[in-house]
Formats: C-alpha cells, sequence, structure tokens
C-alpha cells in the first residue's frame, strides 16, 4: 500500500490545527469538574454499593454535596473529612455526609487541613496502586494465551441478559472471536447513575454495570485459557456516566471501551462542557489501566451520505486524537473509527472504500484503528449481506486494520444468532489468510482514483477543521443552547486529589 498521496507536511499541518482547536477545552478542563467525576473519584476510594431505595451510595452523596453547594471542593476531600467525623468504612462516610448539615462544616485550621489533605493523598496513592494490580492480573493472562494476529475479529452480543451473553461470548470465542463486545441496553449513555449488580433484563443490549463486567470478564479468562488464545473484552463508556464506567472497567480488567470525545455531544445532547470533561477524565483512566479506545466517527456516515461526508470521519479523527493524547493514550491504545458504508449501488464502491481507509491508515500509521462494517445499506437479503461483509473483510487486511467489526448477514433483521456469527467469522478468517500482505503486492497510482479521491477528501477535512480552528470548540457552544446545562463545578486549587489519582 503506497500511501503516499498525502504528504508528512499536509497530516501535520491537520495535527496542529487540531491542537489549536482543542486548546480552549484544556483550559476548561483544567479548572473545572463535573459531578460525575466526583463519582468517579468516590468509587476509586471504594464507595460501592447502593442505598435502602436501590440509589448507588456515590450519586447519594455527590447529590448531597452537591445541594449543600459545596461539591466544588471535591468529593475526595469531603470524603477526607468524613473520616475525620469518625468514619469506619466507605458506607459510613456516606451515610455520615448524608446526615450531617453540610453547611456547617466550616474550614478546618490550616495545619490541619494540610493534614488532611495529606491523608487523603495517601488514601489516592494506595487507591491507584491497587488498580494497577488489577490491571496487572489482567496482563498475566495475556501472557499466558497470547492474542491472535489482526485485524482482531470483533463481535457483539447484545441479549439484554448478561448469563445469556455469556453462553454467545463463549460460542464466537470458539468459533475464532477475537474480541467480545457487550452491547449497551439502549439509551443507558443518558442515565446519570450506573445500575448495580447482575441483570438479566435490557433493551438492544445488556445494562453496562461493574457486576456485569466482572462475570464475562471471568468467562472470558477462563475460555482464553481452554483456547490458548486470550479473548478481549470491550463495552461502552459514554454518556452521563462515562468516567465511572471507564473505572469499573479498569478495575474488572476490561480490554477495550469505545470512548469517543464528542459523540455525547453530537449524538446524545448532552452538555457540551461535561462531556469534555468527563471523556478526558476518562481517557486518564485507560491511559492507566493500558485500555484501547474506541473513537465513533462511523456514527457520522451512519446518519450522513458516506461518500459526500467523508471529510468529517477524517476531521474528528484528528481532534479524537489530540484528545487522547493530552489524556495520556499511547497510539497503540487509539482504535480509531472508521466505516466500510458507502452506497454499494455506487461505481468503484470497492476502490473508494480502499482509498478512504488507506487514507485512515495513512493519516494514523500507528494506531491499531477499529474499522466497522456495513450496516447502514444492509438488506434482508443475506447472500447480498454476506457478501458485502466479506468485500469489508477486505479491505480491513488490505489495509492494515487493528480490530475489525465484524458484519453480520442478518444485520438488518435481528439481534445476531450463534449461527449468524459463526459464518461471519468463518468468512473473515478466511479473507484474513487468504489475502494477507496484499498491501506488500500492490501500489497505488499516484494519478488514479483512490489516490485522488483521498486528496480530495483530505483537503475537504483539512478546510473543516482550519474552519473550526477560526472559532474554537467552545464558541460552538452556542448551537447546543437548547441543551440542559449541567454546571460544572470549580475545583479549588491546583492539588485537587485527582491530579494524583491520574
Amino acid at each position: 500500500m503506497s500511501g503516499l498521496f498525502v504528504s508528512d507536511e499536509q497530516i501535520a499541518e491537520a495535527r496542529q490545527l487540531a491542537a489549536e482547536i482543542t486548546e480552549p477545552i484544556f483550559e476548561l478542563i483544567s479548572r473545572n469538574t463535573t459531578i460525575s467525576v466526583e463519582r468517579t473519584v468516590l468509587r476509586w476510594f471504594g464507595v460501592d454499593g447502593t442505598g435502602s431505595l436501590g440509589a448507588p451510595l456515590v450519586n447519594l452523596m455527590c447529590d448531597r454535596l452537591k445541594e449543600a453547594g459545596v461539591l466544588n471542593r471535591g468529593a475526595a476531600y469531603w470524603y477526607g473529612r468524613a473520616l475525620r467525623m469518625g468514619a469506619s468504612s466507605p458506607l459510613d462516610a456516606v451515610e455520615r455526609l448524608t446526615a450531617a448539615p453540610l453547611e456547617a462544616l466550616g474550614p478546618l485550621p490550616a495545619a490541619e487541613e494540610a493534614s488532611l489533605r495529606d491523608e487523603v493523598r495517601a488514601e489516592a496513592r494506595a487507591a491507584v496502586e491497587e488498580l494497577k494490580r488489577h490491571v496487572a492480573r489482567r496482563d498475566e493472562v495475556k501472557r499466558e494465551a497470547p492474542m491472535g494476529q489482526t485485524p482482531h475479529k470483533y463481535v457483539i452480543v447484545a441479549t439484554g441478559n448478561i448469563f445469556d451473553d455469556v453462553d454467545q461470548a463463549r460460542a464466537a470465542a470458539q468459533a475464532g472471536a477475537d474480541v467480545i463486545a457487550v452491547i449497551r441496553s439502549t439509551a443507558q449513555s443518558l442515565l446519570d447513575y450506573v445500575p448495580h449488580g447482575a441483570t438479566t433484563e435490557g433493551y438492544g443490549g445488556t445494562y453496562a454495570t461493574q457486576e456485569n463486567f466482572r462475570i464475562m470478564r471471568e468467562a472470558l479468562d477462563d475460555e482464553s485459557k481452554k483456547l490458548g488464545r486470550y479473548v478481549q473484552l470491550t463495552n461502552y463508556s459514554s454518556g452521563l456516566c462515562m468516567a465511572e464506567i471507564a473505572f469499573m472497567a479498569a478495575w474488572e480488567r476490561l480490554d477495550m471501551l469505545l470512548n469517543d470525545s464528542m459523540y455525547g455531544i453530537l449524538f446524545r445532547d448532552i452538555n457540551l462542557r461535561r462531556t469534555f470533561i468527563d471523556q478526558y477524565f476518562s481517557r486518564r483512566i485507560c491511559a492507566l489501566a493500558g485500555i484501547v479506545i474506541n473513537t465513533g466517527e462511523d456514527n457520522y456516515i451512519t446518519t450522513a451520505d458516506a461518500y459526500d461526508a467523508a471529510h468529517t470521519v477524517i476531521a474528528s479523527q484528528f481532534i479524537n486524537e489530540r484528545f487522547a493524547k493530552r489524556a495520556g493514550l499511547a497510539d497503540w491504545q487509539l482504535g480509531i473509527g472508521h466505516s466500510y458504508e458507502i452506497d454499494p449501488h455506487r461505481p468503484d464502491t470497492l476502490l473508494l472504500e480502499l482509498s478512504q481507509a488507506m487514507l485512515v491508515r495513512r493519516c494514523f500509521p500507528d494506531a491499531p484503528l477499529k474499522y466497522m462494517p456495513p450496516t447502514k445499506h444492509k438488506e434482508t437479503d443475506i447472500f447480498f449481506s454476506h457478501a458485502y461483509d466479506v468485500m469489508a473483510d477486505l479491505v480491513a487486511v488490505w489495509t492494515n486494520q487493528g480490530i475489525q467489526l465484524l458484519g453480520m448477514m442478518t444485520e438488518a433483521m435481528h439481534t445476531p444468532l450463534l449461527g449468524d456469527r459463526y459464518v461471519a467469522l468463518k468468512s473473515a478468517s478466511y479473507i484474513h489468510r487468504a489475502a494477507r500482505g496484499i498491501d506488500e503486492e500492490f501500489t497505488v497510482r499516484e494519478d488514479g482514483k483512490i489516490a485522488n479521491r483521498a486528496r480530495f477528501v483530505f483537503g475537504k477535512a483539512l478546510e473543516l477543521i482550519g474552519v473550526t480552528d477560526d472559532h474554537d470548540l467552545l464558541g460552538a457552544e452556542q448551537a447546543w443552547q437548547h441543551v440542559h446545562d449541567i454546571e460544572a463545578g470549580r475545583v479549588v486549587d491546583d492539588h485537587d486529589v485527582k491530579e494524583l489519582l491520574l
């Protein structure tokens, strides 16, 4: 694969523009927190479980602090104050704080305040070390059962029942799957709390909970040992609880998370400022835990025309990369998203799809990339759909994708059955085996359709990033005035405990 149709200087210019666009966002992030970030901090300190009415304890505590107008000092600070009040456990701390008249708790003497901060910092360091031990357990299992060749074959399970998901995940792993993605129940991203415990009812997917993560990870570890091949697990870290879910996923040793810097803003009407702050904190957790993120650019071209909107994918990828790098993620953790979604009735579709995939690989040579299959133009003709999916398999191996979500021939009809996944995995394995190395055998004409299309798309992407730079992302906030504003609280100072956690 030549990939030389876009110069290094052009790519560097796109990265520089992305840096300029996002810089004001980091100024916002450095000065602010959100209620969901504070809930994440409490989870990290060991606050877990629910109250008498089923509400998560972290919600009860942070809601109480917010009502009292003191959440801006940070939940970790108040957790430390609760310990000073004689709390014997995280649960006791929550009970004391929710019962106390916080407005009456004035500042401590300077020496006592300094001592309190030192104690909380020590708790933070211990919490980080404990998380690292969980990550080390995951990495040890990986060493015992190495992963298969890329593209890693990624399939979904979405029964709504975690125990049924486990059965389907085991069957998929036995048929050759390298990655199992547990799809979340519809609209969970709009819940401002994380459900607790194992769940057996969900619409369009299974609720993302810490217990569900544990159950599936345990099952896949068992399957990995049987197969002698590590099977990765992914879920969603997006929406109103993206940082909390990132922590729970890290604790339960997940390998990947769907995590996009702007998805909540564009597709879920979530407050812009909250989304940017939450995504940064969630990505800091992913960086610490060695989790690969999957960004969501495929969503752009399932809602817009994939041919006409191809440049928006490239522009978003550079912005997502910038946010990720600033959060500490390495290239190997950037499952930059894109998709095989151009209308199959258009002439030269394979060339166009190759062009887009080659362009993405050219721009992000060291990232694994996460390639999505056809969905938008799927038909109930399962034979056509299967052929359509196989073309995506060919492009995936030709352009050295790291992670490939496999298409299902019944995509347009129902949630995949065991047999649907088996067929998809069998044919993808064949294509990957048969075509591996094809990129080294063929070069792309510099004046041909593939190269010219790539130059055109990149040029439009560069223009779009440049226009955005004229206004910066925060300046675009006026476009979301209809969104309910969930105000971010102010952080006390530059020594907030979250810095120690990360």
